[in-house]
């Protein structure tokens, strides 16, 4: 994120340029309207990041859904492609990496796929107290 970038601001950005590089669809579901703690936000645009590549290598996807929403209780971040799916357990580095990043954050990070239907990101960031 760049200084005053709000965090939709840098996920619009993000997701563009990665629809246009890679060609896939990106169906944007909700973006957060509320301000997000700039080490919040950086994970989750890491984990974002974690999750377009494993979409762009791996599900052979068209499209992919995005919806980060920021409320009162915290994050909620969900990342789900309509790919190849696959079968669990799913593991491997990128996703190993994607849970540490939320459990950093005080979250949880889970996933889950479907074969022939897709795969889903889904992860929580509680607010801080």
């Amino acid at each position: 994120m760049r200084g005053e970038e709000s965090l939709a601001e840098a996920l619009e950005g993000h997701l563009a340029e990665w629809s246009r590089r890679t060609g896939i669809t990106v169906e944007v579901w909700a973006l957060p309207d509320a301000d997000v703690r700039p080490r919040v936000a950086k994970g989750v645009l890491a984990v974002l990041a974690d999750a377009l590549d494993n979409v762009e290598r791996h599900s052979e996807a068209t499209t992919v859904s995005v919806a980060v929403t920021a409320a009162p209780s915290g994050l909620r971040m969900t990342v789900s492609d309509h790919g190849k799916g696959a079968r669990p357990p799913l593991t491997g580095r990128g996703i190993a990496r994607m849970r540490a990043a939320f459990a950093g954050l005080g979250g949880s990070l889970s996933v889950s796929s479907v074969p022939g239907e897709g795969t889903t990101v889904s992860g929580v960031v509680p607010r801080a107290r």
